[in-house]
């Protein structure tokens, strides 16, 4: 099973439009750092947050190289988060493993140093694909995406997704 490592924006934006439960349910292992576990997923509460605990994310710890990885990240390219840099140090050290992250900077450095990543439209197809969401679901939660201005998605291919899931 691949793994998927999730930066918190799109967990926030998934549980935005009711699709976070379905998301689980991929036939992904999916990881988030302790500390964008603990610390950016401020407005989960308690009760949210173990649901995606029973629901199979996993919150994994990165260890003192890990916290160290995240820190020179974050020296060397200071538009990056130290959360960034924790999302990006752990799915450096799961090799074959894919970045979900709706945080473009992120997206092109891991794209740089060759990791797969994605952001939340291919989580929509993906839930499409695997029979998990109807497209009537799925192109409701993409019009709630294009009225949340919270949700940064591109307009371009925002457009495009909510064409491919219109009458379902």
């Amino acid at each position: 099973m691949r793994i998927v490592v999730s930066d918190a924006s799109c967990l926030i934006d998934l549980r935005k439009v009711s699709l976070l439960e379905p998301f689980l349910r991929l036939p992904y292992e999916c990881l988030i750092p302790d500390t964008l576990f603990d610390e950016e997923l401020l407005k989960f509460s308690a009760a949210q947050k173990k649901s995606l605990l029973r629901g199979g994310l996993k919150v994994v710890e990165l260890p003192g190289a890990g916290v160290l990885r995240a820190r020179e990240i974050v020296r060397d390219f200071p538009h990056l988060s130290i959360h960034d840099g924790f999302a990006f140090a752990l799915a450096e050290s799961r090799p074959g493993c894919i970045l979900l992250t709706g945080d473009g900077t992120l997206r092109a450095f891991a794209r740089r140093r060759k990791i797969e990543v994605h952001g939340v439209l291919w989580v929509i197809d993906e839930l499409g694909v695997h029979k998990i969401s109807t497209a009537g679901i799925l192109h409701a939660a993409l019009r709630a995406m294009a009225k949340d201005p919270t949700v940064r998605l591109p307009a371009h291919e925002l457009a495009a997704y909510l064409k491919r899931y219109a009458g379902g």
